[in-house]
């Protein structure tokens, strides 16, 4: 049987995981997949975690402890989930060598209900990296606007960033620009920029389902016809810009010094609608040194039929024809854009919500308990 995974990462793509939970840990599945399915990141999130800790008893111990220690909810979840974290780029540390820093990565994200306060959001990242303590740590900040001075002081401070919860082409311009001020101000602290580094993470999945709301609604020959193309042709534009941006003086001078590009990173690629391929937003995507971070369902759909043309990033005339088609029906780009960062956003802290509420309940139990 081919190794699809193999000929993907051969085509310079990075394979991350999308997922993190204490059984994957415990049970040895996360270095199984490092180990016979080619993954060399870990991507985590709020609903992650929350999903992780509502489907078992994986961390009824250590919730024991804490409850015994009478900690507050807040610091439990963060002593729950930088354990994980810990632990998983621990698992992943080898492959961070092998590839001096580029990959072996794991993500985790700041508090989402800071994503509009900058002061607190870079406190934030002080602090999961020094309570991580691993230099294959990446902070997530979201691309938001009191964000983006975010990320460029966490660079300046030699905290490499996951930016995350990028939507739109003038946004993801913002996040480059934020990730090259950052690196001046860290090179010019004396940091080593050969190990400091940041991926964007750039929503696919999120922009068809909608856009083809809209489309649906709108319920023309014309509007039909447009469906399942938004993403994909928003994410090649991306790429474009990329490309742009890492060919540039400006770039070169740090590149001179040993840094590394801010690799464009596919997020949520998971396919929403059974109408499409499921693996979609994988194999339309290839391109040179980018990540694709998949969930688990995705990966699987990829090892087992994903069809790889070769580089499938490079039709920019085409993904633009498709935003002004877009436009010329009735389907707004910029409005499109910031629903989206939005619903991100408001998504993340409603999982957040959930997980304080879960950790609670399950603190009152361990108490009562141990009563």
């Amino acid at each position: 049987m081919t190794d699809r995974l193999a000929a993907l990462s051969a085509l310079g793509v990075s394979i991350w995981l999308d997922d993190l939970s204490r059984e994957r840990l415990r049970t040895g599945n996360l270095a199984a997949l490092v180990r016979d399915e080619h993954v060399v990141g870990i991507t985590s999130n709020p609903t992650i975690f929350q999903k992780a800790m509502s489907d078992g008893e994986e961390y009824a111990e250590q919730v024991a402890d804490l409850a015994t220690r009478g900690v507050s909810v807040e610091e439990a979840v963060r002593m729950l989930t930088t354990y994980d974290v810990r632990w998983a780029c621990d698992v992943m540390k080898p492959v961070y060598d092998a590839t001096d820093g580029i990959d072996g990565r794991v993500s985790i994200e700041v508090d989402p209900r800071l994503a509009h306060d900058t002061g607190k959001s870079v406190a934030e990242a002080r602090g999961l990296w020094w309570l991580v303590d691993r230099s294959n740590l990446f902070i997530k900040i979201p691309a938001t606007e009191a964000g983006l001075p975010a990320i460029a002081q966490a660079l300046a401070e030699g905290i490499s960033v996951n930016v995350t919860l990028i939507f739109s082409l003038e946004r993801y311009q913002q996040v480059m620009e934020a990730f090259l001020d950052g690196m001046e101000r860290a090179r010019l602290a004396g940091h080593d920029l050969t190990r400091l580094t940041s991926v964007a993470s750039f929503f696919v999945s999120r922009v068809d389902t909608e856009v083809d709301k809209r489309l649906d609604k709108i319920g023309s020959p014309e509007a039909k016809a447009l469906r399942g193309q938004a993403a994909i042709a928003n994410a090649r534009l991306a790429y474009q810009r990329y490309e742009q941006v890492f060919s540039s003086d400006r770039w070169a001078a740090l590149a001179a010094v040993g840094a590394t590009p801010q690799r464009p990173l596919w997020a949520s690629t998971g396919v929403k609608d059974p109408a499409y391929d499921d693996t979609r937003y994988v194999v339309e995507l290839v391109a040179p040194g980018t990540v694709n971070t998949m969930p688990e369902a995705t990966l699987d759909a990829v090892a087992d039929h994903g069809e790889l043309r070769g580089e499938a990033i490079r039709a920019y005339a085409e993904a633009q024809k498709v935003l002004d088609d877009l436009e010329a029906i009735g389907v707004p780009y910029a409005e499109v854009v910031q629903v989206l960062e939005d619903e991100g956003v408001e998504k993340f802290e409603t999982s957040w919500a959930e997980l304080l509420e879960q950790c609670a309940t399950e603190l009152e139990k361990a108490a009562k308990g141990s009563a």
